[in-house]
This record gives structure tokens, C-alpha cells and sequence, in this order.
């Protein structure tokens, strides 16, 4: 039993301290795989990633389909994503971004939701 709640603190932690999410969306006119690299927060089993500008091709991917494949760590999974608004989830975006100034020093922009689903 200890063995296994070490084993999943450590993968826990594994997450906390990993710098980089791979985000991989659908070309919108081109409908190809695009991946790009990006500071990420983890929360209760969500991942929260921020776009300096909303204008970012990977947003406007999202726009067109939520549907991408996410990798952190030695993870890999599809999910679904949700670009947060600032109206109900104004309280979320302002922890997301408050918890991604404490992990990089930056926190600033368009925060994106994304909830696994495989």
C-alpha cells in the first residue's frame, strides 16, 4: 500500500516540476497536426495553458475544434479544449494565472482549459 501512494505521489510531483506541455491541434484550412511547446499549470487532473495573444494560430485552431492531444512528462492523451471567458470563470483565470507567476514568472493572456479525455 505505501508503495503505491509513493509511486503516484512521485508521478504527481513528476508533473508539478515538468516545464513543458506539448499541445498538438488541427491546422484549421489545413486540417494537419500543428504541436507547439508551452508552460503549463496543472489542477485538480486539469491542465491550463496561456496565450499571450488571443490572435495565436493555436487559438484559433482550438476555435475551429477543441479536440487536440496533449503530452507532459511521460504522458500522453487526447483532450478537450475550452477557452476560458471572462465572465463565470473570471475566479479560475484569475488562480491560473496567479499559479503560472509562481511557477514561471509569468502570467499574463488568454488562459486555455484542458480537460483529458482519454
Amino acid at each position: 500500500m505505501r508503495r503505491t501512494r509513493q509511486s503516484l505521489s512521485s508521478k504527481a510531483n513528476n508533473i508539478d516540476h515538468d516545464q513543458y506541455l506539448y499541445l498538438t491541434t488541427r491546422g484549421r484550412e489545413s486540417g494537419r497536426p500543428r504541436e507547439i511547446e508551452i508552460w503549463f499549470i496543472e489542477r485538480q487532473g486539469r491542465f491550463y495553458v496561456i496565450a499571450e495573444y488571443d490572435t495565436s494560430k493555436w487559438i484559433q485552431n482550438l476555435r475551429a475544434d477543441p479536440h487536440v492531444q496533449v503530452r507532459v512528462g511521460n504522458r500522453q492523451f487526447p483532450a478537450t479544449a475550452r477557452i476560458l471567458g471572462s465572465g463565470p470563470d473570471r475566479e479560475l483565470i484569475l488562480q491560473v494565472h496567479d499559479l503560472s507567476r509562481k511557477k514561471y514568472g509569468w502570467g499574463d493572456g488568454t488562459v486555455v482549459e484542458l480537460l483529458p479525455t482519454g
